[in-house]
């Protein structure tokens, strides 16, 4: 039976645009994982999303001057397409905005609720008597009481990663209007964590394949004993507490955002035709959860007591997750990645520089698996420059240029009865290479994973230089092209290893050599038809220069000021109606269609508007010649003539255009051909 896994990465906040830290931490290493468990055959899933609820979301759209759902929308579509370009291959990546989202996280307030876990209580909490409101955590700021920071949120210390209430800061100030706030009751939701006390900490003490520093840090949690805790807040934008009594709360966003990968993997389900598919990830599955160590206390702890509070579903228990493999913090320049004060290298930016499998493999070569790890600019261009560059593609760009220069661009042919020492040597390391790679990225070792690719293809060169083809076949033809032949499958078992951590990249190599799409047990495999043509090859990475590497570290020392990432769109300008009046729409008919002479996107076209007129239009990417003709259509009539590409077009049709489709406009009911439309 195919092993299944369910993975998530943690959900960000659609509050602003993604930076390097965050991919380092929950978003890359997933994304090798989950390719690499793909090509093994594992039945996986990788879903994730946006998380749109919450203080920080409203305080942004307050800074930004729009509102909530806005920001939420700008912010959704701005990391789908940074996710996207830098490969990272979702099945799924939904937002907590949706319906589904509020349904499921709703569900499991009233099942908690139901199972005695959750409890209403009286509460003092932060009131601000200039802005008439309670203040929900990140609505205060102040001096962190554990360790003495300041500057820290309401909700948790960024520098300790102490869980807090805005109450327990000191010298506390709103952070709309910088009052003090007065302290006044009110009541809230708790659930009741130590009711899991005993069973979380059996639960964590077994998990020996953790990373210590996730566990360490649980049972340090679990050790203090686990409080109840807040889960309703008073704000505007967020979830509906499912109770009448409620009707003025919201769900806190600690709570029902780690519940986003349960509606996330429903939504999934229903775009398959399969709306109950969802179950068996979350109810028979190995579920990884990939986060940054900020995450521990959320996912390791709350989001189990959630799902041990929900009790069955339908018979089943919910799967307490198989691991969160935490990373520690990615730094740049030695310093901490802050937004606020513009320390960062934006994801978005990077890639309009810079092939994103360049950071992908960067990223990887740092990771901050145990340890904060730092991003600098020098150590970035020698790992492109010196390891992918001059080992990596350096090897599989002179293999296949020797083969199309010396064997007339074909795969030579494999004798075994000439296999010498070394070259069975260089096949068994082949044979072997995956398997190693493979039982490193499954434990969550991705660097150490990367080191092991970069090792064999240092080998792959040793190999091709004591080879000496260019020497070889000038004096024996065919052993030089056993050595070639090898060399060309050593390239290609080092571009599907290499595949997890560069899909870009390693596509382009396998094409080259005349293979697609493989399984992660042919990289052990000699797959290489002799005597089939290869392409001729390109060189797949280049050169990071000198000067690209000073614009980029004067860029981050001296940033732009940090623009409004959102401003609204200005509303069409209204027209009085006498102006509508002058325009001469009619009904029409298409009398023949044909291509433009100079122009391949360009129809020339006959319309009957009651007369002939001639129109030039680009629509020939929307539909073809015979789907035209006959076809009713509306137009206008009284434009001034426009001559595109040297042939007059007297008209214009009027058509739908939403970005991807265009269609055209026409009447609902039969009409005679140059009726007015008013």
């Amino acid at each position: 039976m195919r092993e299944r896994i369910l993975v998530t990465s943690a959900l960000p906040y659609a509050n602003g645009p993604l930076h390097v830290g965050h991919i380092a931490g929950a978003y890359l290493p997933a994304d090798t994982y989950v390719r690499y468990k793909r090509l093994e055959g594992a039945d996986i899933l990788y879903v994730g999303g946006t998380d749109e609820h919450g203080t920080a979301i409203e305080i942004k759209a307050l800074k930004d001057g729009v509102t909530p759902r806005e920001l939420v929308d700008f912010y959704y579509e701005d990391m789908k397409t940074d996710f996207k370009n830098l490969g990272i291959s979702y099945d799924n990546f939904s937002r907590t905005s949706l319906p589904v989202h509020h349904k499921t996280s709703q569900d499991f307030f009233l099942k908690i609720l139901k199972n005695g876990h959750i409890e209403r209580k009286t509460v003092t909490q932060a009131f601000c008597p200039k802005c008439n409101m309670f203040l929900a955590d990140r609505y205060v700021e102040g001096t962190c009481p554990a360790c003495s920071a300041p500057d820290q949120k309401g909700n948790q210390c960024e520098v300790c990663g102490k869980v807090l209430e805005p109450i327990e800061l000191i010298d506390p100030k709103c952070i709309t209007c910088g009052t003090t706030p007065e302290v006044k009751d009110t009541f809230q939701w708790f659930i009741k964590l130590g009711d899991f006390q005993d069973e979380l900490e059996v639960w964590m003490k077994s998990n020996k394949h953790w990373r210590p520093n996730v566990v360490n840090f649980c049972l340090n949690w679990i050790k203090e004993g686990l409080q109840d805790r807040a889960i309703t807040r008073d704000l505007q934008w967020g979830i509906k507490v499912p109770l009448e009594e409620g009707k003025d709360k919201v769900l806190y966003v600690w709570f029902e955002a780690v519940i986003g990968y349960v509606s996330s993997t429903k939504e999934w389900a229903e775009k398959q035709g399969k709306p109950d598919a969802w179950k068996d990830y979350w109810l028979d599955s190995k579920i990884v959860h990939f986060i940054g160590k900020d995450n521990i206390p959320f996912h390791a702890i709350m989001w189990p007591a959630f799902l041990l509070g929900y009790g069955e579903y339908e018979g089943r228990k919910w799967k307490l997750p198989y691991d969160v493999p935490a990373n520690e913090y990615l730094n740049i320049g030695g310093k901490k990645t802050s937004t606020s004060r513009n320390w960062a290298i934006w994801l978005g930016d990077f890639l309009k520089d810079f092939p994103p499998d360049y950071l992908r493999y960067y990223l990887t070569s740092v990771a901050p698996e145990s340890k904060d790890s730092d991003f600098l600019w020098e150590e970035f261009q020698k790992r492109i420059n010196d390891e992918l560059n001059d080992i990596i593609g350096n090897f599989v760009h002179r293999s296949i240029t020797f083969a199309y220069n010396n064997f007339d661009g074909k795969i030579p042919a494999l004798n075994r009865a000439l296999l010498d020492d070394d070259d069975n040597e260089a096949i068994k390391n082949m044979q072997e290479v995956g398997k190693r790679v493979g039982d490193l990225i499954t434990v969550f070792k991705m660097k150490d994973a990367l080191k092991e690719v970069v090792s064999f293809a240092k080998s792959c060169n040793r190999y091709f230089d004591k080879k000496e083809p260019w020497k070889l076949v000038k004096s024996d033809k065919e052993k030089a092209g056993n050595t070639i032949y090898i060399s060309l499958e050593l390239a290609k078992t080092l571009s599907m290893v290499l595949n997890p951590f560069l899909p870009f990249s390693t596509e382009k190599m396998l094409k080259e050599l005349g293979l697609g799409k493989f399984v992660w047990s042919d990289s052990a495999k000699l797959l290489l038809k002799s005597g089939k043509e290869i392409s001729k090859p390109e060189p797949i990475f280049s050169k990071v220069p000198d000067e690209e590497i000073k614009r980029q570290i004067q860029k981050l020392e001296n940033p732009a000021p940090m623009k409004k990432t959102l401003v609204k769109k200005e509303a069409t300008p209204m027209i009085p109606f006498d102006e509508f009046q002058k325009l001469d729409i009619r009904t029409g008919k298409i009398v023949s269609v044909e291509d433009h002479p100079k122009a391949d996107k360009l129809y020339v076209m006959k319309i009957d508007v009651g007369e002939e007129r001639t129109i030039v239009a680009g629509i020939k990417s929307y539909y073809k010649k015979e789907e035209l003709v006959g076809k009713k259509i509306v137009a206008i009539c009284n434009l001034e003539p426009a001559t595109i590409r040297g042939i007059k077009s007297e008209a214009m049709l009027l058509a739908a255009d939403d970005g991807k489709l265009v269609a055209l406009l026409e009447a609902d009911k039969e009409m005679k051909t140059g009726a007015k439309i008013r």
